[in-house]
């Protein structure tokens, strides 16, 4: 059913990308800007490079449309020291599916962008030129970062025609971690809900490879949730040392929704978030008198994780180990000494 619905969702994208990057067949109707980004989802920058003398308050602005919704952005003037040319520059805040503040609200779908200026007492509309995405070289952060606030996530997109526009996708579903406050016998995981209402969620801890599970104490504000690790029942459920895994699970018949949701670092421009993040391994003085190491990271993907082994055990039977050996030794020297007596005599 989920891929179901993703596939109605890129032929709907799809279809709106044609709507929105038709012209009247002039490539003389797109614009090549000198500038223009994204970042973050957020800010959006323009600059352009006008054909002609362009005078102040002519009225040239970007308008930003889907639909009847429509959006008009101001473009400011400004002269270049060098050569005397101009630009026209534009600023502005975009705000995806679920966000609070100023800016404009943009709803899921491809939006158009069309550059209106007064070129000789005549009205202009053109759109903007937007060139094949050229592969980029291996940087530490992706292309396009979904806004770190709401997780949506909104892109400049090339149409056939080569035509800018802007695409926006709502928010998925999330259990992201804010911080990791570790100390001395323990630690303590901050993270928050997106896109989820809070409500009838438990957490538990998952150790890789065989699946076992240990509940997970959560205490919850609203959409922010704190996990405490519960590192004695991790260490406890097996020798040797393990790799748990974190989430919350909905209980049954609480709300709509995923039914599971891994915690992690996943609203970030960061491409390897366990490089960009690196943590050491701490030593951990449990209550019951324990010893733990434990290494909380993150993993390449984003998720959030911790390595613990318990050292009270192997301190244990090192310390067995090395009283069998002192036996040992013991034992053999008494033997040949008294071998090496007896031939004396």
């Amino acid at each position: 059913m989920q891929r179901f619905g993703f596939n109605i969702r890129a032929n709907r994208f799809r279809i709106e990308r044609v709507v929105a990057g038709r012209t009247s067949g002039s490539a003389v109707l797109l614009w090549s800007p000198a500038h223009l980004s994204l970042r973050d989802s957020r800010t959006l920058n323009l600059a352009l490079d006008p054909p002609g003398p362009v005078e102040p308050g002519d009225g040239a602005h970007l308008l930003i449309s889907r639909g009847r919704r429509r959006y008009r952005l101001p473009l400011a003037l400004e002269r270049l020291a060098e050569g005397g040319g101009q630009l026209l520059t534009a600023t502005a805040t975009l705000r995806g599916p679920g966000a609070d503040g100023a800016g404009f609200r943009l709803a899921d779908g491809v939006w158009r962008m069309t550059v209106v200026t007064t070129e000789g007492g005549r009205r202009r509309r053109r759109g903007i030129r937007m060139d094949k995405e050229p592969p980029l070289p291996p940087t530490p952060t992706v292309r396009h970062a979904p806004d770190p606030g709401t997780g949506a996530l909104i892109r400049v997109v090339r149409c056939r025609t080569g035509r800018a526009a802007l695409q926006v996708t709502r928010p998925q579903p999330r259990a992201e971690l804010v911080r990791f406050t570790p100390r001395g016998d323990g630690g303590t995981v901050h993270g928050r809900l997106v896109a989820v209402g809070p409500g009838g969620w438990r957490a538990e801890a998952v150790r890789r490879r065989d699946g076992v599970v240990v509940p997970v104490q959560a205490s919850w504000e609203g959409p922010e949730f704190t996990l405490q690790l519960p590192l004695g029942a991790m260490a406890g459920a097996g020798r040797g040392q393990w790799v748990w895994d974190f989430r919350l699970l909905r209980e049954p018949g609480r709300g709509r929704g995923p039914a599971e949701l891994p915690v992690g670092r996943w609203l970030t421009d960061v491409r390897n978030p366990a490089a960009a993040f690196p943590a050491p391994f701490r030593v951990f003085a449990l209550p019951c008198g324990s010893l733990v190491r434990a290494h909380a990271h993150l993993t390449k993907t984003g998720a959030f994780a911790v390595t613990c082994l318990d050292l009270t055990e192997d301190s244990h039977l090192t310390e067995n180990t090395r009283r069998t050996g002192i036996a040992h030794r013991t034992e053999t020297s008494h033997r040949a000494e008294t071998s090496h007596l007896t031939e004396t005599s």
